[in-house]
């Protein structure tokens, strides 16, 4: 790259090596800190500043296009900036997404004389936050001229491996210190799967599996992981019957016929419950039970008959086996299962019941006709967000067409989270419409970036559940309680208020209006598209009302 003033400097080895990992976007916010090195990212060639209304929202949107990239970066400034990012941090820590948050600091000059610097707490020392840091990010550095590029090499690395967030702490001296290029490409990770490992793995696996009906259970963790063609290849080896958590929805094709839907605990459909319960040998694939993805832990899983595949080790009826990697586990299951004759699956019992009838074009909104509607509108290359709420779990239970991709945060959980993440996740594939599903409440956390958008050219089709409140705060306690409630917002003039150019606006409270806004938005492709759907206030979901209900602990009760 061609640096600024023609002097190669630490920042500029940073913004060389993200580009290197992928990354051709930074989100962030602009601070006083971190000014100087916001110039080399506008003058960088591969690499584009896009700049937030708040950090917490740039944290969201590098989360968004991490999840698709495999890499992202987001900078603040020193200590109020940071600070405001760090719950969007912890989530992509929680939900296992490589962002890279990188903070402006003071000089080391002025960190040296123990200054009473603005952002700071004013007591001299200037490492409150790295330690802060230290909880929510898998590796961090505090810069130094000396060792800048070795360390910026080694937190990326970290990301890249573990697939989680690190920190750079960046003085402003240290971003201009004058370094060479890279002279080499970072250093490919090279497997830590041990040979005797996956040698006795294969012997127990064999024999577990002998001329058993195999069904997966397969989860986010392969997604991140990047062993979604092995799992692929695991599925294609045989007639193997499979399903997912809510959390890996859309990780496996849901339109294939082996495809047995969504399996939540006891608030599973009944044929999913049995097939993954009773399957004779169950593969588990990068799972991690969660309360809200296994009904409050209600998964009735026999380890006896198990195999389980995770990161770094797997286990077979209850024998480890490590180190062993994912994606080595699943080779050799795929393996496995092609050398031995077919196995045909218990065929499926055919529902008698006539298909749904739509409804009548003046039919009030409910929970179901909106989702119903909803998932029909969908076509591939579509990536859905929908926020932790009734539009998650309206939208968990039907099925998606083949390509389409399907995120949300329901580990985490922070309402507000998918509308930045759109605006990250449209970014990082702008080839592919996003579709975005929130309620009222969470969208009004996080609206400001609607104009963002808007000036980055993006067309997407946004749906604002109003159910006038925290609905599913609702249904798990206070009904009626002022808590509950928000001020009501003028939706359609939202778009206007924050300078969104080309967009349509439609308020649905009938299915007839719903489905004429559904048909605008796929005709008017190049426009953003606001749908405001005005259901009931206390209804929702069938399995949202399964995961509320009054049994639930007090340890899933949490947004």
């Amino acid at each position: 790259m061609t640096a600024i003033r023609d002097t190669y400097t630490v920042g500029d080895y940073l913004l060389d090596r993200l580009a290197e990992l992928g990354v051709s976007e930074v989100f962030g916010v602009p601070g006083d800190y971190n000014l100087e090195f916001l110039d080399h990212i506008v003058a960088h060639p591969d690499i584009r500043w896009v700049g937030n209304t708040n950090e917490l929202n740039a944290g969201y949107a590098a989360d968004g296009y991490g999840r698709l990239r495999g890499m992202s970066a987001v900078v603040t400034t020193f200590g109020v900036g940071e600070l405001s990012a760090a719950n969007a941090i912890a989530g992509s820590y929680a939900e296992h997404v490589p962002v890279v948050h990188i903070v402006g600091g003071p000089s080391k000059d002025a960190q040296g004389a123990r200054r009473a610097l603005h952002h700071s707490l004013g007591d001299g020392d200037f490492e409150h936050f790295l330690r802060i840091s230290r909880e929510i990010t898998c590796a961090q550095a505090n810069l130094m001229p000396a060792t800048a590029t070795r360390e910026i090499d080694r937190v990326l690395c970290e990301v890249r491996e573990q697939k989680r967030p690190g920190y750079l702490l960046m003085a402003t001296d240290v971003a201009r210190f004058p370094v060479e290029p890279p002279s080499a490409p970072l250093p490919r990770y090279t497997g830590g799967t041990s040979p005797r490992a996956l040698s006795l793995f294969i012997d127990a696996a064999t024999e577990l599996i002998a001329d058993h009906q195999l069904t997966v259970l397969a989860d986010f963790l392969v997604h991140r992981l990047q062993a979604v063609k092995q799992l692929e290849a695991l599925l294609a080896a045989d007639e193997v019957p499979h399903a997912t958590l809510m959390w890996g929805k859309s990780l496996v094709d849901e339109s294939s016929p082996n495809f047995l839907g969504i399996y939540a605990g006891a608030s599973s459909a009944e044929p999913v419950r049995r097939a993954i319960e009773q399957a004779p040998v169950l593969v588990t694939a990068g799972v991690v039970f969660t309360d809200m993805v296994s009904g409050f832990f209600t998964q009735r899983i026999d380890p006896a008959r198990t195999i389980d595949v995770g990161q770094y080790q797997s286990t077979v009826a209850g024998q480890v086996f490590a180190p062993l990697e994912m994606d080595a586990a699943l080779d050799a299951l795929a393996t496995i299962l092609a050398r031995r004759r077919k196995v045909s699956p218990p065929v499926a019992s055919k529902s008698d019941a006539p298909p749904p009838q739509k409804p009548s074009r003046n039919q009030r909104l409910t929970q179901q006709i909106l989702w119903d509607r909803v998932s029909e509108a969908l076509t591939p290359g579509n990536v859905v967000l929908a926020d932790q709420g009734t539009s998650f779990y309206g939208m968990a239970a039907h099925r998606l067409p083949r390509g389409v991709t399907f995120l949300g945060q329901p580990l985490w959980g922070s309402i507000g989270y998918t509308l930045p993440a759109a605006l990250g996740a449209a970014l990082a594939h702008p080839d592919r419409r996003t579709v975005l599903l929130i309620g009222d409440g969470a969208a009004q956390l996080t609206v400001q970036e609607l104009g963002v958008f808007s000036r980055e050219g993006l067309s997407p089709v946004i749906v604002v559940v109003n159910n006038d409140g925290y609905t599913i705060e609702r249904m798990i306690h206070g009904q009626s309680a002022p808590y509950n409630d928000i001020v009501r917002w003028n939706w359609p003039e939202i778009p206007n208020a924050l300078g969104v150019k080309n967009h349509l606006v439609f308020r649905a409270h009938t299915y007839g209006e719903l489905d004429d806004a559904c048909a605008a938005a796929a005709e008017y492709q190049d426009r953003m598209v606001l749908i405001e759907a005005i259901v009931p206030r206390l209804d929702i979901p069938d399995l949202l009302a399964e995961l509320t209900q009054p049994t639930a602990p007090d340890g899933g009760r949490r947004r």
